[in-house]
């Protein structure tokens, strides 16, 4: 099955369980995804694109997190941190810090790089080339420049 197929199973299983935080998450999901689908006049089959709305779906959730919190708005920070929740349940899992670290030293290995910052750019779209969707862009850029700067 499917990702797409997935999130419309999940949606009814929501709409019977009356849950509507799933419910409305996952139809939100639908929605972004859709919307993409005529934006671009394609059709989504392919997992990997669909993780890429989702993910920003997340993103999007996580910068307004820190609004609501300076806001004092609690009532939407829980709401926020459960979909964030359920829409991260449909990403595959992503590499961890020290995972991030060795393959960050072991592409800096195949391309001849040992320190230095001026490498930065080089080294980081090898990196992002090679992991995708695998690891967290920021994480990835932290493991890079910590490499770079000799905190191996």
């Amino acid at each position: 099955m499917g990702l797409k197929e997935q999130l419309m199973t999940d949606y009814k299983e929501a709409m019977k369980a009356a849950d509507s935080v799933r419910k409305e998450t996952v139809n939100m999901v639908r929605a972004a995804i859709k919307q993409y689908e005529v934006d671009q006049r394609v059709e989504l089959e392919d997992d990997a694109d669909i993780f890429k709305i989702i993910k920003k779906q997340v993103k999007m959730r996580v910068d307004a997190l820190a609004d609501f919190a300076k806001a004092g708005r609690d009532d939407m920070v829980e709401g926020y941190k459960r979909e964030i929740e359920i829409l991260q349940s449909y990403l595959p899992e992503e590499m961890g810090e020290e995972e991030i670290k060795a393959k960050v030293g072991e592409i800096a290995d195949k391309l001849g790089i040992s320190e230095g910052m001026q490498n930065m750019g080089t080294l980081m779209k090898s990196v992002m080339a090679e992991l995708k969707d695998a690891a967290d862009g920021s994480a990835v850029n932290k493991a890079v420049k910590d490499f770079l700067s000799g905190k191996k």
